[in-house]
């Protein structure tokens, strides 16, 4: 794989707490001398998300101490009132279907776009040029802020509206789920994966009771299906 730039040494990784942002925060470790985490509290309906990224966090330090050594600060913003203005299915009592307009209601019009604006202005005053997101074209789930083309126009908006670069990174956008898993092993082996498994959240539901195979999870969320079959597709892979 192809390393960054070492001039580049440090990046600001969008930090969920799911499965994705976890490969990325492992990938940017891989990568910078100094990475640091963002979260953000925009009134999800389930808390679990907010305390899986404590859980991971907490265990990629504990495993890997030499990734814990480039690990740097945690911010959580908190931006409960965008939420309530972008109602979905993941901020408010709503079915999980596809809605009028041929989105899923579990689209948060514009999420991607207010995170990686936020964050760019919190790396911009820790003189961090790089944000890392896990977003993702080939697994999307018809979320246009997921797009290659949009994440691109982003980059380019933020770093004019700046006045200097600043790089949007997306290890993800090419890879399908069972490609993010086997990423995951490449990086860190049995250990992160086996992290991943355990602490990442991915169900819409918020549910944490049922432990399969992949992780906790409903099981039946449009997030849990696409998160088993890649599970299971990684597994034949990796036979």
């Amino acid at each position: 794989m192809t390393r960054a730039d070492p001039s580049r040494n440090a990046a600001l990784v969008l930090f969920s707490g799911g499965q994705d942002s976890a490969t990325c925060l492992a990938w940017a470790l891989d990568r910078y001398r100094r990475v640091e985490t963002i979260g953000f509290a925009y009134g999800q309906r389930h808390g679990v998300e907010m305390q899986a990224r404590t859980r991971v966090r907490a265990g990629v330090a504990e495993r890997f101490p030499g990734w814990a050594e480039k690990l740097g600060p945690d911010t959580v913003v908190d931006l409960s009132g965008y939420g309530a203005l972008a109602e979905s299915a993941l901020t408010a009592e709503r079915e999980i279907e596809m809605g009028e307009k041929g989105l899923p209601t579990t689209f948060v019009p514009g999420r991607n776009l207010v995170f990686l604006t936020v964050a760019a202005a919190h790396a911009y005053r820790r003189a961090i040029p790089v944000l890392v997101g896990g977003m993702c074209e080939t697994d999307y789930s018809g979320y246009p802020d997921c797009r290659r083309a949009t994440i691109e126009a982003q980059e380019k908006a933020i770093s004019l509206g700046l006045g200097e670069a600043m790089r949007i990174e997306t290890p993800l956008m090419a890879l399908d789920k069972a490609e993010t898993w086997a990423l995951a092993d490449e990086l860190g082996g049995k250990a992160l994966v086996d992290l991943i498994v355990e602490e990442s959240h991915t169900c819409y539901r918020g549910e944490r009771g049922t432990r399969h195979a992949w992780g906790h999870g409903c099981g039946t969320c449009p997030a849990c299906e696409l998160r088993a079959a890649g599970w299971e597709k990684y597994l034949e892979t990796a036979r």
